[in-house]
């Protein structure tokens, strides 16, 4: 039987924000990256929301939020992201919530950790970009697999991308099988959704800006960088675009934090192991 969404919108700092909320209790943010939306929760939100208060956003820029069209590094940094989920905290009536995000959405709730430390009782990050990776990102052999950061700073990259929907399929096809261990965790019907929330207008410019935005405030200074809040870190061992080896920093940025390998799983470990990575969520988040 196909699940029945609860969605709901609002409009934070001018922008109209969709999310998808469910559940009762404790309030947990699922903050998406690229290539995702809210959907990319949708093997976890059923068992999280029989424990707690579950808000899965679209962030600005993607699927069925607004798409302003502001220079990245005015509308897209993980300073602006994070004050879009500080108003929405706010705007939903919550004190403090927990956050669990992915990929990009990791980035910014870093952030959020960082500047609204009152509003946060725990995090849960998945495979995380964070200050202790350095310049690994683009150090042979590595640098073939992050090709895509650089294409999607080329201002006809939305367009080429965008020019047809099987263009758009084919583009988010491949992050999504090849970043998974297991390369056929996400069913055809689930790509097509992928594929239509990024044929919205917009989106595709939305999720590169976020990448824009990255590289123009790359080198600048950025202040103290810890994350002082309880943090879980759940990194797998097959994600090709964020190794494991890589969690060899996080104690200097992350004082507070327990770190867990999760075997057999790529970058979406959330999808390829959704039983395990929910346990582990509910048992934290309810210490």
């Amino acid at each position: 039987m196909a699940q029945d969404w609860n969605h709901h919108e609002t409009k934070v700092n001018g922008v109209r924000l969709h999310y998808v909320r469910h559940g009762q209790g404790q309030p947990v943010f699922l903050i998406h990256g690229w290539p995702g939306f809210w959907f990319e929760w949708n093997q976890n939100i059923p068992a999280l929301a029989e424990r707690f208060d579950i808000v899965a956003p679209d962030m600005r820029g993607f699927a069925l939020s607004d798409k302003p069209d502001l220079p990245p590094e005015e509308g897209y940094t993980d300073a602006v992201m994070a004050a879009d989920i500080a108003a929405l905290v706010r705007d939903l009536g919550f004190e403090r919530i927990s956050i669990v995000a992915h990929d990009f959405g990791s980035l910014w709730s870093q952030r959020f950790a960082r500047e609204y430390p009152e509003l946060l009782e725990r995090l849960v990050l998945f495979n995380p970009p964070y200050p202790g990776i350095g310049g690994r990102f683009f150090q042979p052999p590595q640098s073939f697999e992050t090709w895509y950061m650089l294409f999607h700073q080329q201002p006809w990259a939305e367009d080429l991308v965008g020019s047809s929907r099987a263009n758009i399929e084919t583009y988010l096809r491949h992050f999504l099988r090849h970043w998974s261990h297991d390369t056929d965790v996400f069913s055809d019907e689930e790509v097509a959704e992928f594929v239509e929330a990024y044929s919205q207008p917009g989106a595709l410019r939305g999720g590169f800006n976020c990448y824009r935005a990255a590289f123009r405030s790359a080198g600048q200074p950025q202040g103290d960088q810890t994350v002082r809040t309880p943090t879980l870190i759940l990194w797998s061992d097959r994600d090709p675009i964020l190794p494991f080896e890589w969690s060899d920093g996080l104690g200097e940025y992350f004082p507070n934090h327990t770190l867990k390998k999760i075997e057999g799983c790529g970058h979406f470990m959330h999808r390829e192991a959704p039983e395990r990575v929910n346990q582990e969520i509910i048992e934290f988040l309810s210490a």
